[in-house]
């Protein structure tokens, strides 16, 4: 077995008000994250979005996301979240370019991941994401061993954070030395599943085999 720490990274999509619980958890449990977020989809306050298993999911305003998200990563989710693989090239080029340079305005740093909506991309798509300066683009195709990539614009997680063999995964990944996870926050629609994610940052954060790390911090140190 691979004795070194193993990586734990995560990456949450779409800028949602339930963030500001799980914020709460990963802050108090001092877990790093990255959250994938689409500029051209919020206003300045809050707003209902769409309803999900009869829950309703408002998006963050701009008047509070510096606040919110102070401290995490931010990725590029695209401006508004179509699927850059059904749309015209020039459409995906702005779509990919102008949300991450908005992000990069917005919260004043640089934004160099991407994630792709509803997780669909192609080859012109993945050669768009690299030509606009990301570093990594994340699918949601799931590996069990996720670093180093193949290509680092097709980067697979090892599972979804609702995976029914989440923890097997998680075993599984040491011999590689990173688990990757990712979701949203709004898919946790009842106080158990509240209490059960809790419960499972702080079984990773206290887990002496392990440590966060942000993912363009994990590109960053690859040789």
């Amino acid at each position: 077995m691979n004795d070194k720490p193993m990586a734990l990274i995560q990456c949450w999509d779409d800028g949602v008000t339930t963030d500001t619980r799980l914020l709460d958890i990963l802050r108090r449990h001092d877990a790093k994250a990255t959250f994938n977020l689409n500029a051209g989809l919020h206003e300045k306050s809050r707003r209902l979005d769409w309803i999900y298993k009869d829950t309703e999911v408002w998006k963050l305003g701009m008047d509070e996301m510096r606040d919110v998200y102070d401290g995490f990563s931010i990725a590029n989710h695209s401006l508004t979240h179509p699927h850059l693989d059904e749309i015209p090239v020039d459409a995906a080029r702005r779509e990919i370019a102008e949300g991450r340079d908005r992000l990069e305005q917005f919260f004043g740093k640089s934004v160099t991941g991407f994630a792709y909506p509803f997780g669909t991309y192609n080859e012109t798509v993945m050669s768009l994401v690299h030509e606009t300066g990301h570093v990594y683009a994340r699918t949601v195709q799931v590996v069990t061993h996720p670093f180093p990539p193949v290509d680092a614009m097709a980067f697979h997680p090892c599972c979804h954070f609702l995976a029914p063999d989440f923890w097997e995964r998680y075993e599984k990944a040491r011999e590689g030395s990173v688990f990757y996870f990712w979701g949203h926050s709004y898919e946790m629609v009842s106080e158990p599943m509240w209490t059960s994610f809790d419960e499972a940052i702080a079984r990773m954060s206290h887990d002496p085999r392990t440590c966060w790390q942000n993912i363009a911090e994990l590109f960053a140190e690859a040789p």
